[in-house]
């Protein structure tokens, strides 16, 4: 995965450190597809969420993402349509949303951190 760092000096001794990553189709790893199984479990209506559904589904991918698990959306939507039991795509449309949702707010909060001057490698 391409990564691109992005340093920002400021007035202080510090510096502000912005990581992203190019986005690019990667398999689900067997992590995520034991939390997909969890979620299919755990909904009992595959026709329509509830919000105590959509609440447990977030907390799901804040857990993956909280440990470092990284997915892509596409695939989670492909996974759950050939699932089997979600024959209802609105459902299945709301959960990779979510997923991104939270994937998305994971990287914007967790690649912003502040560095010393020490922990510089850019040679200054």
């Amino acid at each position: 995965m391409s990564k691109y760092l992005i340093v920002i000096k400021t007035i202080l001794p510090q510096k502000i450190v912005i990581e992203c990553w190019a986005k690019k189709s990667m398999p689900l790893t067997n992590n995520v597809i034991i939390k997909l199984n969890e979620i299919t479990t755990l909904v009992e209506d595959k026709s329509k969420l509830s919000e105590s559904e959509v609440e447990e589904i977030k907390s799901i991918f804040k857990e993956l993402v909280k440990n470092g698990e990284r997915y892509d959306v596409d695939e989670i939507e492909f996974w759950f349509e050939n699932e089997g039991s979600w024959k209802t795509r609105e459902p299945r449309i709301r959960i990779a949303n979510l997923s991104n949702y939270i994937q998305d707010k994971h990287q914007q909060t967790a690649h912003l951190r502040i560095m010393s001057d020490d922990d510089c490698s850019c040679g200054h």
